[in-house]
């Protein structure tokens, strides 16, 4: 990240998509471990395609379908961190309320979390379910982002702000984010146990 920038993938959305959401992308890219913490939406490299849209058409100010579907194929193409040779390891920390919203209706949302226990499946993801029974939700219950670099001066944490993505790389902010992500882990539920709380929400849609 620190030497020369090669061309990537995302520049192809240069004239298409904000500024931010390329640098987001860059960011995956060269991270060596992805840490996350969402509430209310399945994170972005989880989510398929039709939750994708389904999230997209209910933007503030309404997107343009043209705009909506450049989003869609971008989000799409970031997953490609999670499968390359060597995949990017990445813990994730869903809460339940973001397993129980249908975006898109019931077929989509049981399609969505199906895809996220198969995810959950693979050796370098951990996903856990901070439940609604969990006697404390730590921060602000916003979800962000938490990018470990090559070398730890690299670290990066994005929040997911409804104007776009906010970078954060001060090192007390830093700290900050890593304590809460430690905490929430310790709050939710072990990886089995989140595996079984997704079966028994897809059985019920």
């Amino acid at each position: 990240m620190a030497g020369e920038r090669a061309r990537g993938w995302w520049e192809e959305y240069r004239e298409l998509l904000p500024a931010g959401l390329l640098d987001l992308a860059e960011v995956e890219h060269h991270a060596t471990r992805l840490r996350t913490a969402v509430t209310v939406h399945i994170p972005g490299l989880f989510q398929t395609a039709e939750y994708a849209r389904a999230v997209f058409r209910q933007a503030v100010p309404e997107l343009p379908p043209p705009d909506v579907e450049h989003r869609v194929s971008f989000r799409v193409k970031r997953q490609a961190v999670l499968f390359r040779d060597p995949p990017t390891p990445q813990q994730v920390i869903i809460h339940e309320a973001a397993l129980r919203m249908r975006f898109g209706g019931p077929k989509i949302t049981s399609a969505q979390l199906r895809y996220v226990l198969e995810l959950s499946e693979r050796e370098h993801i951990t996903v856990r379910v901070l439940p609604f029974a969990a006697e404390t939700l730590p921060g602000s219950g916003h979800g962000f982002f938490y990018f470990e670099g090559p070398v730890p001066q690299l670290d990066t944490v994005n929040l997911d702000q409804s104007h776009g993505p906010v970078f954060l790389d001060a090192e007390a902010q830093l700290h900050r984010y890593r304590v809460l992500l430690d905490r929430m882990e310790t709050a939710s539920l072990s990886p089995v146990k989140s595996q079984d709380l997704i079966h028994g929400i897809v059985q019920e849609l």
